[in-house]
């Protein structure tokens, strides 16, 4: 059985973390994993300069998770108020559907619990993305029934296809 640690990324692995989140979202690779978004925008992501942002930032966490040496996934975490928004989940494509997502998820939940004494967690899925809306739901997200039109940001990334919109869901941590 893998056995996986969880730790904060810290400034020197921005590179790494943001282009495991590009190659899991949107790059070639990401079409070998069934979360790819590779169909609805090409572009990047994120950039290692985000990433370092995101990683000094206050109230902010990059949460990564390691098999062995191996960086296999990652997430954002953020603080408002007593809810954990999570973003920038990914688990690396060839790696996915083996119980990682799962425990990443288990342990940003945790993480901000323990950290920010969060009482409830929130991500925002493109809303075109049932198989990853039900992955959530099978979590025990609820959505909202918020929809906000997907960011523009044309110098990052373009859609492929119209009106992409993002759905945001919650759950209540215990």
């Amino acid at each position: 059985m893998l056995k996986f640690t969880f730790r904060w990324a810290v400034s020197e692995e921005a590179i790494a973390v943001s282009n495991m989140i590009n190659d899991s979202y949107r790059g070639e690779q990401s079409k070998l994993g069934w979360t790819t978004e590779a169909h609805l925008l090409d572009g990047l992501r994120t950039t290692p300069q985000e990433i370092l942002d995101l990683i000094n930032r206050v109230d902010s966490i990059i949460l990564l998770c390691h098999c062995e040496s191996e960086l296999v996934g990652s997430v954002h975490l953020e603080k408002h108020a007593d809810t954990a928004y999570l973003g920038m989940f990914v688990v690396r494509p060839t790696l996915q559907a083996q119980g990682i997502g799962k425990q990443l998820l288990q342990a940003a939940e945790s993480e901000a619990k323990v950290q920010w004494g969060a009482t409830k967690s929130a991500i925002s899925v493109i809303s075109a993305r049932d198989e990853l809306l039900q992955f959530y739901e099978r979590r025990g997200y609820i959505r909202t029934g918020e929809l906000n039109n997907f960011p523009v940001n044309p110098a990052m990334w373009q859609p492929k296809i119209q009106n992409l919109q993002l759905a945001l869901l919650e759950k209540q941590l215990r």
